[in-house]
């Protein structure tokens, strides 16, 4: 499928069944498809992020993943106060990415085009892009210091991953590459080689701890993640923000996807999201199947085991050292935005600050 044919249908799903909402103020689009051409193919491990701005109290979660007309859509609500300011967008790592360019599907307020109008001007200047590094950053240290040693094992590892995983997003930023989820490891390894710091990505994949693991042994825990996906979007129930993550239809990206990863050589760049989605099968597997959860947790165990953790000791040390790694990690990004030639602005300032 056409990129500009899984826009047509996003268009059409926001037309049927977002705008009529009362709180709806918006839409735009998202994600990893924002600036590629409408006649490029869409990747079959790939959906198109659809934003949904709402006035509603309390938004509730977002669809997740789901095909419509023949695409495959995945669709968040945003609250219409978090666009309050173009400072406060500019700002923020996950929100400005999305007004650099001409996302905006539906604006009956005028609101969103106006965003974009001063997002889009500003994005790339230097003081910007340091406070969304900053953003990164800060994201970093207060997930991690929010790690709860009492919850359920799988969930003390997703508040571990994501922010270990964020490391890769300041790099990112730094770079104006759209910090994506999925594909975060890839992306920061192509950032890395072309501003001639790639000494620095294995100490990435240190943190996440697949430094050392092999194709073989991905391709097994892949395997099994697979089982454990499939029982668990048969029995789910329970809806949480990541339960369009946990479908049928999410099958392409989260499995499949991982997959084209291992057969192509990038098995520890599938790492991250084959944990990501293992954690989150047995959030929803705790919830809705207790005994299918007990039955399918040895395999989880052992794939995070792979990552040399197998208590919330080891997430708490292993957080320590992402949080040790830090200053290298703002030094290689100032490093990046001192040789990014599309960052405009003042030079020779030195420090990730506003």
């Amino acid at each position: 499928m056409r990129v500009g044919t899984a826009r047509s249908a996003a268009v059409q799903w926001v037309a049927e069944h977002a705008r009529p909402d009362a709180g709806f103020r918006g839409a735009c689009f998202s994600g990893s498809t924002v600036g590629l051409p409408d006649d490029a193919e869409l990747s079959p491990f790939s959906d198109v992020d659809v934003v949904v701005v709402t006035a509603a109290p309390g938004p509730p979660a977002g669809p997740g993943k789901f095909r419509f007309r023949g695409a495959l859509l995945e669709v968040s609500h945003l609250p219409w106060d978090e666009l309050a300011s173009a400072d406060g967008v500019l700002s923020s790592y996950h929100l400005a990415g999305s007004f650099r360019r001409d996302t905006v599907i539906d604006d009956p307020t005028g609101r969103l085009r106006e965003l974009r109008a001063d997002v889009s001007h500003r994005f790339a200047e230097r003081c910007w892009v340091r406070r969304r590094c900053l953003d990164a950053e800060r994201r970093i240290e207060t997930r991690l210091a929010a790690f709860d040693a009492s919850a359920p094992f799988h969930e003390q590892v997703t508040s571990w991953l994501f922010p270990t995983g964020v490391t890769t997003h300041v790099l990112l930023v730094a770079a104006l590459r759209n910090p994506t989820v999925r594909l975060r490891y890839p992306a920061a390894r192509e950032v890395l080689d072309a501003y001639g710091q790639a000494h620095l990505y294995p100490e990435l994949l240190e943190l996440l701890g697949c430094a050392r693991l092999s194709a073989a042994r991905t391709g097994h825990h892949l395997d099994e993640l697979a089982r454990t996906f499939d029982a668990t979007a048969e029995v789910a129930r329970t809806p949480f923000f990541f339960s369009g993550d946990i479908t049928a239809g999410a099958r392409p990206v989260a499995i499949d996807g991982s997959r084209y990863l291992v057969e192509r050589g990038d098995h520890r760049e599938a790492v991250f999201w084959i944990i990501a989605t293992f954690a989150r099968c047995h959030t929803v597997l705790a919830a809705d199947a207790p005994a299918l959860h007990r039955a399918r947790l040895p395999a989880f165990l052992a794939a995070v085991a792979d990552l040399g953790i197998t208590s919330a000791d080891d997430l708490v040390r292993r957080g320590e050292e992402v949080i040790a790694f830090l200053p290298t990690l703002r030094r290689t990004a100032e490093t990046i935005l001192a040789a990014n030639t599309g960052i405009t602005g003042i030079t020779g300032i030195t420090g990730i600050t506003g």
